[in-house]
């Protein structure tokens, strides 16, 4: 089946690789930073985030002064990931070795796992693991001062939120960061939340020390994963009647169900999983001490083997995740039929196909969902991504182009980019003033120019995470659809959106930022009309500005269940970098001086080094010369197609 996103990898096997103390790719970068006392790594799954923290949380107690070190977990499964490993066999100076009493994600109450950590705090043990939960709890019995000379590890970081009132964690996180002297990593593979709130606030942001490690930089530096495709198949009337045209069992397949709520559910959960069953075939048993089912598929009469996580019953569940964390080889599992879990941080390698019915709100969880399939494994040279979603109510074409506009937002978010960047510069216009404006700047009549330096520097560093808020944010959002006054959007929402962001700020203050956000939002916005599926179309607009990507990813569009499906062209690894280079282009500022300048220190580099500069480099001289390159190749572009 052709993909809408089919991404191809030079099969390098560079991010596997292991240096002298047993440390593949990405925790070789994570390790170079251990010595920052916050530290922010933002990797895809299977990139080994995991074990990358315990290199460093080792070295901390070493040689750092760190006495313990604290790692809390969004779901309980996700703790086996932190369990004892042997690193001294390859290389590292320790092997990680948490006491099994202090690995709180197994079962017990609330309340005696807090007890558990407070003893853990007094006792002389280093390392404790427990779920955000545990912990969220535990810092409710605990004076902050308690934290001193910890390591506090947030795995899967984007459940933390800035909203110190609606977020625990938030609050723990600001609390530990400004009353200890703890040491925080904070680990995800998706550095945004997909509600409108910020993970971190800026005032706390800039303190982290960030190690970015992409999906290109991983999938590239794979032995056996070869490409990555993504689609979007359109169905009419009901999706249990379309799921078997996509449905492929002869591929290890994580088939999400809609949620409840969603219009594509029938609100019967059980039945929809039943009906998909009988569709492959009849269930020969169940068996007792797994609750693995063994269904016989109808084509052919072979055995396929489903785990229905759909089943709430716990004690049902229970056996069946038990067997999940146990499989070993390709032949353990063939289907994994899910709602709400198997999603973040839920690892099978296997895994071939991750389908899913249903829109996604957050583009968050359709980054995670991708991460289940694109494991590096042996059975596989192709991971596929598939969303089946209802045919929205509105023109194909104006389908095909939010598609296409999803495919932008995903493809940079899969390159862990959260971008949002304007194009013009404002200024105020004095009244005797008839002097042009220079290229890429706006000059307007009654424009307050920043009068403090907390607004100047909002303006010059924080201006596109705002914008990104103001757009998220479920209140505008409603009222861009036309049902409230644009005037009470500019002076209602988006100055409480700026005062919830920056508390400290006076209401002249948040006067000077509104005006430099409206109106460059309304520059950029000027041109989009919200039809069709709005909700689509705002979801692919959230956190990148896809106007700013000139790039076509549709191939083809086929006939599909009385509707449609949207197919797409092939991405190999040269165009995947020109996407990251078209991301970076759009908030370089240099000149075309300075990068002729640099142009014979980036030939010496490269002849020196054997690669070109890095963007993502801790080095700010290297990264200088990346956007130089990047700038130089642009304008060669620009005048090439001029002559």
């Amino acid at each position: 089946m052709p993909n809408i996103i089919d991404v191809t990898y030079a099969q390098t096997g560079q991010s596997s690789k292991t240096n002298e103390y047993g440390m593949r790719e990405m925790q070789e970068k994570a390790f170079s930073a251990r010595n920052s006392k916050y530290l922010l790594i933002k990797a895809p799954p299977a990139s080994g985030k995991s074990r990358a923290l315990m290199f460093i949380a080792l070295d901390k107690l070493k040689h750092q002064g760190i006495k313990k070190v604290i790692i809390a977990v969004p779901e309980r499964a996700i703790g086996s990931s932190f369990k004892k490993t042997d690193l001294k066999s390859h290389g590292f100076f320790a092997d990680w070795e948490p006491e099994d009493k202090y690995n709180l994600c197994t079962a017990g109450t609330d309340e005696s796992k807090v007890t558990l950590f407070s003893k853990f705090l007094d006792s002389n043990s280093k390392i404790l693991i427990c779920t955000h939960a545990t912990l969220r709890y535990a810092y409710e019995e605990v004076e902050e001062a308690k934290f001193n000379d910890c390591l506090l590890a947030i795995d899967e970081f984007h459940h933390v939120s800035a909203d110190r009132e609606s977020s625990k964690l938030g609050e723990l996180l600001h609390s530990v960061m400004t009353k200890s002297n703890a040491h925080v990593v904070a680990m995800t593979g998706s550095y945004f939340r997909g509600d409108g709130v910020p993970v971190l606030s800026p005032e706390d942001e800039i303190k982290f020390t960030k190690v970015t490690y992409n999906y290109y930089d991983q999938l590239n530096g794979y032995n056996y994963l070869k490409s990555l495709g993504i689609g979007y198949h359109f169905y009419q009337g009901k999706y249990l009647n379309a799921i078997h045209e996509i449905l492929d069992t002869d591929k290890k397949t994580i088939l999400h169900i809609p949620n409840v709520n969603s219009g594509e559910s029938t609100k019967e959960k059980y039945a929809e999983v039943d009906t998909i069953l009988d569709g492959i075939g009849t269930l020969e048993r169940q068996d007792e001490e797994t609750g693995v089912l063994y269904i016989k598929r109808r084509t052919d009469g072979k055995i396929i083997k489903v785990a229905d996580l759909v089943d709430d019953n716990p004690t049902n569940r229970e056996k069946v995740v038990n067997y999940l964390k146990s499989i070993t080889s390709v032949d353990d599992m063939d289907l994994i039929i899910a709602l709400g879990m198997a999603k973040e941080g839920f690892d099978w390698p296997y895994c071939e196909h991750a389908l899913t019915v249903g829109y996604r709100g957050s583009l968050t969880e359709i980054i995670q969902i991708i991460g289940r399939c694109t494991r590096d494994s042996e059975n596989k040279t192709h991971a596929q991504f598939t969303n089946l979603i209802a045919q929205p109510d509105a023109e194909d074409s104006e389908v095909t182009v939010a598609v296409n506009n999803m495919l932008k937002a995903i493809t940079c978010s899969l390159l862990m980019e959260q971008v949002l960047a304007p194009n013009f510069k404002f200024k105020t216009r004095l009244p005797d003033d008839t002097e042009e404006a220079p290229k890429g700047v706006i000059k307007i009549k009654g424009f307050k120019q920043p009068s403090t330096a907390k607004v100047k520097s909002i303006v010059d560093t924080d201006l596109n995470d705002l914008k990104a808020k103001v757009l998220q944010d479920d209140n505008v959002a409603k009222a861009l659809t036309g049902s409230v006054d644009p005037e009470v959007i500019n002076k209602v929402l988006i100055p409480k959106i700026i005062q919830t962001t920056y508390p400290d700020l006076t209401d002249e203050e948040i006067e000077e930022v509104r005006q430099y956000v409206v109106v460059d939002s309304a520059i950029k916005t000027s041109d989009i009309e919200q039809s069709g599926d709005k909700q689509f179309i705002k979801m692919a607009n959230k956190f990148v500005n896809i106007d700013d990507l000139n790039i076509d990813l549709i191939d083809s569009i086929n006939p599909f269940q009385k509707a449609f499906e949207i197919l797409s062209k092939s991405l190999d690894k040269k165009t995947f970098k020109v996407i990251q280079n078209c991301v970076e282009e759009t908030r370089l500022h240099m000149t075309e001086e300075e990068a002729i300048i640099l142009w014979p220190k980036i030939i010496k580099f490269v002849k020196e080094i054997g690669n070109e500069p890095n963007i993502s480099s801790f080095d700010p001289q290297e990264r200088r010369m990346a956007e130089a390159l990047i700038l130089l190749r642009k304008l060669k572009r620009e005048r090439g197609a001029n002559n």
